[in-house]
């Protein structure tokens, strides 16, 4: 069995980091894929979607040094699907468990500094790390 995606896009927000009991680090943020399509009449549309991006551990030390708001990345991993309850309703989310990264270009704004060249622009995890989310640290919206 296969559970994998790969996605370019832009990075919605700064990843926010976190450092769990028991030394666990976990980043989180946003990343928006877009398509472009022409409708029945012919005109040009542009379709965006948002996914929640999660990474762990040593990966995350890369994110927090490289990533920022508007940043074109490739990243793949895996598609994990929660759900937890609160005040007795059941919510559920979606995300995507990043477990290799890289950085595709700078940040889409002008006033950006590109990333050196000879800097290292892949980066991937020596293996893929999860661990479970405690239900107090799950967002009550989806962050856009």
């Amino acid at each position: 069995m296969l559970n994998k995606i790969s996605l370019i896009g832009r990075v919605g927000k700064d990843p926010e980091v976190k450092h769990l009991d028991g030394g666990a680090v976990v980043a989180k943020f946003s990343l928006a894929t877009s398509e472009k399509y022409k409708d029945k009449t012919g005109e040009t549309k542009e379709q965006t979607e948002w996914h929640n991006v999660v990474i762990w551990n040593k990966l995350v030390e890369v994110v927090e040094k490289w990533v920022k708001k508007g940043d074109l990345i490739y990243l793949s991993g895996k598609v994990t699907y929660r759900s937890y309850d609160k005040d007795g309703e059941t919510r559920y989310f979606t995300e995507i468990n990043c477990q290799e990264l890289k950085m595709l270009g700078g940040n889409k704004s002008e006033n950006s500094q590109p990333h050196q060249q000879s800097e290292l622009t892949q980066y991937q995890s020596s293996k893929p790390e999860t661990q479970e989310i405690p239900f107090a640290e799950h967002p009550d919206d989806l962050p856009f």
